[in-house]
């Protein structure tokens, strides 16, 4: 071999040493990044909400409930809510007994169910609801799904609530 022909040949070793070297290097890095991207993954977990504390939301609430369909008329109440289950009431605007209201609690969410008692809504029927609320940025939000007795078959309105603290 000539000495220009072992020079081609070294340096054609050394590009393929060079080479693996920087595949085996890119592998050692992707590797870790991947170990490290999978630690970060397996070691974050989802944020749960706060359960809900009822003394945080003991008061009266200016409650607003809109049908989600059709009728856009809302319905106010003041909800009289205490820092347990029992005791809480909703109290309609002309009427001097307040309803009863059942309370319980699952994670960040209240649910109320009332009645049956007269609807506000459809004069002469008795009516049940059942709502789902949650406090976020100091108001209360939620759904109250109404079941109106009538002689045929079970009425049925589901409204969205907004709520914020009666001064």
């Amino acid at each position: 071999m000539s000495h220009r022909t072992t020079r081609i040949a070294i340096c054609c070793c050394a590009a393929v040493l060079a080479g693996c070297a920087k595949k085996e290097s890119a592998s050692a890095d992707s590797t870790s990044a991947m170990a490290s991207s999978t630690s970060s993954t397996t070691t974050s977990t989802t944020t749960t909400p706060a359960p809900v504390n009822l003394a945080d939301v003991a008061g009266k609430w200016n409650m607003r409930s809109v049908p989600m369909s059709g009728d856009t008329s809302a319905t106010t109440y003041v909800l009289t809510a205490t820092a347990n289950t029992s005791g809480w009431t909703i109290s309609f605007p002309g009427r001097a007994t307040p309803v009863p209201v059942k309370v319980s609690v699952d994670g960040d969410s209240i649910m109320l169910a009332a009645g049956p008692y007269p609807s506000v809504r459809r004069k002469g029927v008795q009516v049940t609801t059942y709502s789902v609320n949650r406090v976020q940025n100091g108001g209360m939000v939620g759904t109250t799904t109404a079941h109106y007795k009538v002689k045929s078959a079970d009425s049925v309105l589901v409204l969205s609530n907004t709520g914020t603290r009666a001064q």
